[in-house]
């Protein structure tokens, strides 16, 4: 079986989809002709014709509008943001129809569409490129937030995500779209959404994040562990519906709670998990919990890129202060 990068699992499950179930269709700006800015869906239009994927306008109100639409109608778009900078533009739309659709209609239509946006930073981009906004969109009811980390995940997730009846926010770390490859076999199996996966078993401290920085964790777990630290490591993967007990188990076991994300600090997701371990896990937690996030401000252009992404260095500094204040 051929090594596939993330990128690459994420054409292999459209395709998948798409040979499989006539009602998906795939739109955005240059994802026919030249198979998107990142290449992921290098080949579709060739294998499936132009109705099924659509070179849209430079125009993402139009492109979100018109999934919703095709959504209502009984079709399955997948609809692609360049960047997840330019989203924006587009939640009008998701949060406004999409999201409110099943509510607004008694659960007599539903929107089942997918938003794939290329996330986060790392790659050197201009402003508006590097933009890691996923907790904007937790906080909008009728939503899924999802976020793959390795190629398998992203193979499974978002055939989970195209299979959902409900709309998906379907945000990619763009960072390891090609970092590394695994073995990810075509089979059409979907990862179960609304579960967080425990990477790797821990007793001493929880490292709970998504997206790209999952790397940074597994990379600070074997840090710790050469300095007689053991760390589970947590990658959360749907942020809403959040599976809040998988962490809560960790930490009810480890007494200690280390949160990794690169969205700003203020308000990001980390906060909400915090709030939640502080209602709910309180009397099992040993220190108070710590984040490590990006900074509140725009990430910066590429000199200073590294130095806003939360690093390995970061990450076991305030696990180290966690063991510390115990």
């Amino acid at each position: 079986m051929a090594q596939i990068t993330l990128i690459e699992a994420v054409t292999q499950a459209l395709a998948y989809e798409m040979r499989n179930d006539d009602s998906v269709v795939v739109l955005g700006e240059d994802v026919g002709v030249n198979g998107g800015v990142f290449r992921a869906t290098q080949g579709l239009q060739e294998q499936f014709g132009e109705m099924r994927v659509i070179d849209t306008p430079l125009d993402e109100g139009t492109i979100a509008g018109l999934t919703v639409g095709l959504a209502a109608q009984g079709m399955k778009p997948v609809a692609e943001a360049q960047f997840e900078g330019f989203i924006y533009p587009m939640m009008e739309h998701i949060a406004c129809h999409a999201a409110r659709m099943r509510n607004r209609t008694r659960g007599r239509m539903t929107v089942p569409a997918v938003w794939r946006a290329p996330w986060g930073g790392g790659i050197r981009a201009p402003e508006h490129h590097s933009e890691a906004n996923e907790h904007l969109f937790t906080n909008i009811p009728g939503l899924r937030v999802v976020m793959p980390s390795s190629p398998a995940r992203a193979y499974g997730l978002l055939l989970a995500a195209i299979r959902d009846p409900d709309p998906v926010i379907f945000f990619e770390p763009k960072r390891i779209y090609r970092q590394y490859k695994e073995e990810v076999p075509d089979d059409g199996e979907a990862l179960p959404l609304d579960v967080c996966f425990v990477l790797r078993d821990g007793t001493d401290v929880t490292l709970v994040t998504w997206g790209a920085q999952v790397k940074e964790c597994l990379e600070a777990a074997d840090e710790l562990a050469q300095k007689g630290i053991s760390a589970e490591v947590i990658d959360v993967a749907t942020l809403t519906p959040l599976d809040f007990d998988t962490i809560a188990e960790s930490v009810t076991k480890t007494g200690r709670c280390v949160i990794v994300h690169e969205a700003p600090r203020t308000a990001g997701f980390g906060a909400e998990i915090a709030a939640r371990l502080a209602e709910e896990c309180l009397y099992s937690l040993l220190a108070p919990v710590e984040r490590v996030t990006g900074f509140d401000t725009h990430i910066p252009l590429f000199r200073l890129e590294m130095k806003y992404l939360p690093s390995v260095e970061r990450i076991v500094e305030a696990a180290q202060r966690t063991l510390a204040a115990s």
